[in-house]
């Protein structure tokens, strides 16, 4: 059976935006396939401080894996382009992804939260998602994204750059 998943691709070392095609890539070879993405935009770093700015982008993908499938296999393609796992927060990273949404599956396990449980916190997630699926509803907050975008708090700048 074949699921939904929106993810999250960021990256603010070296090549950014070779970094975003790079996981779009690895994903369509590992994960499914692509079915929507949204434009790139740039923000500053989001909970802690970094001189380099964030590129992100939200992709849609139709996939088969099981929610720890698809982690474990975003794990690997983040690994094998220079990521360094650390418990001790946030940092910069060459690459970074994390699943918003598995269909509309409600899921907290040590290993992975499903919505992601920081998406409506962050203004550089919500933008990229609006733009893709403004009507997606969180099955948590009982919300769509807009709705979510628009009670977002954080202040953060988030730029559009394009495609």
């Amino acid at each position: 059976m074949k699921s939904a998943v929106y993810l999250l691709v960021g990256s603010n070392l070296g090549d950014r935006k070779s970094y975003l095609n790079i996981a779009k890539q690895s994903l369509c070879e590992f994960a499914g396939d692509l079915l929507m993405e949204s434009s790139v935009y740039e923000s500053e770093a989001w909970g802690f401080v970094s001189e380099n700015a964030f590129l992100n982008q939200v992709l849609l993908y139709e996939t088969e894996l099981s929610p720890n499938e698809l982690l474990q296999t975003i794990k690997a393609i983040e690994t094998k382009n220079g990521r360094i796992h650390t418990k001790n927060g946030y940092s910069s990273r060459n690459l970074d992804i994390d699943i918003l949404f598995y269909d509309n599956l409600i899921l907290k396990s040590t290993d992975l939260t499903l919505p992601h449980p920081m998406l409506h916190k962050r203004r550089f997630t919500l933008m990229p998602l609006a733009e893709i699926a403004p009507d997606l509803f969180h099955p948590v907050f009982k919300l769509n994204v807009k709705q979510l975008l628009d009670k977002c708090e954080d202040l953060g700048k988030v730029k559009l750059i394009g495609q």
